[in-house]
């Protein structure tokens, strides 16, 4: 029986840079990709237990069925008065009840990558599409609607962060000539009040722990909130990438959420890898493809691309996902792991 945890991580004052391949450095995405999130969390786990220990867990990773753990990837939460809104991906299929004749307001839906946690529940676990769904979509399209929709927070995904790009400058060791260039960095909203400072918005991801990985989750733990004091992300040398960790059991609301009974599909949470996939995998499937890359911090080499399947891709059955060897050629101090390993949700969708 597995165990799953909700963890938050609050960046409060600090803000953070998270590169995608594909984007230069003056770009930034607002959240940390599964595969980001387990690398920097072995590697800090290594540097905490040494590497002996994480030789051991990888060892897990790579024979034993289930895992010892899954993670999603990280995604936005903002506090809304009392009210916390979760952001989930929005799956890549529509979700029952969704109408054929669409045209008045499919690129408002296009643009919702991220939905509140109540309206993902009901669309794609519930009762679904409501007429007054479309109704409020139209009038978004046209204006800005008055609904349940908005309500919940459906169309202020963007409130919850501001992306600003900031002057730097780069000194050549040899010349000593200098090179302005611009960096993104990502600030979570926070407020000062009486008690101090306070996380209005921030990320959290979901963790589903097997039996071993539950005799783990100390040490795991100890590993995150160390990765927090050190940054996660690029710029840490600039103090960006800082959190807090909230270590949560998982909320009545989410645990229905996990344990739905009724799915047809299933959704990622994560990235997700498999060679070779089970036949007839992709059957019925629907799903977007992520290139992974980046480099090896110890000595600047870049590791093997790799392709991943997305978030929010749909699957008739329940993705597992494996480590991918991603160890460059010329590397011979130890191998290097890319995270495919997935976490997915249970739906319905429309048939």
């Amino acid at each position: 029986m597995s165990v799953w945890k909700l963890v938050k991580l609050n960046f409060g004052r600090s803000s953070a840079h998270f590169g995608e391949v594909g984007i230069g450095i003056e770009e930034t995405s607002e959240r940390v990709r599964s595969d980001s999130l387990f690398s920097a969390w072995v590697s800090i786990y290594a540097r905490l237990f040494g590497s002996h220990s994480v030789e051991i867990l990888l060892q897990r990773f790579l024979h034993q069925s289930p895992p010892p753990l899954r993670i999603s990837s990280t995604f936005i939460y903002r506090q809304d008065n009392e009210h916390t809104i979760y952001y989930l991906p929005r799956p890549l299929k529509f979700p029952i009840n969704y109408p054929e004749y669409d045209l008045e307001f499919f690129k408002t839906y296009k643009k919702l990558n991220y939905l509140p946690l109540e309206v993902w529940q009901r669309w794609y676990q519930g009762e679904g599409f409501r007429d007054s769904d479309a109704q409020e979509l139209i009038a978004e399209t046209k204006g800005k609607s008055y609904g349940h929709l908005r309500q919940a927070g459906t169309f202020d995904y963007k409130k919850a962060f501001a992306i600003e790009q900031f002057p730097k400058i780069a000194v050549d060791r040899i010349t000593r000539t200098t090179n302005l260039y611009h960096t993104g960095f990502v600030q979570f909203h926070w407020e000062q009040n009486g008690h101090g400072l306070k996380s209005v918005s921030g990320l959290y991801f979901l963790l589903q722990l097997s039996p071993e990985g539950e005799k783990l989750a100390d040490k795991l733990q100890a590993a995150l909130h160390l990765l927090g004091e050190e940054g996660i992300g690029g710029e840490r040398s600039s103090g960006a990438g800082r959190f807090q960790v909230e270590w949560l059991e998982l909320p009545e609301n989410w645990q229905k959420l996990v344990n739905f009974a009724a799915g047809t599909h299933h959704t990622s949470m994560s990235l997700f890898w498999e060679s070779p996939l089970p036949d007839g995998f992709l059957d019925d499937a629907s799903y977007e493809i992520q290139e992974r890359g980046g480099w090896i911090a110890e000595n600047q080499l870049r590791r093997q691309m790799v392709r991943m399947f997305s978030e929010g891709s749909v699957f008739r059955s329940a993705p597992q996902g494996k480590l991918v060897d991603v160890t460059p050629q010329g590397f011979n101090k130890h191998r290097i792991y890319r995270s495919g390993i997935s976490l997915s949700l249970p739906i319905k969708v429309k048939l």
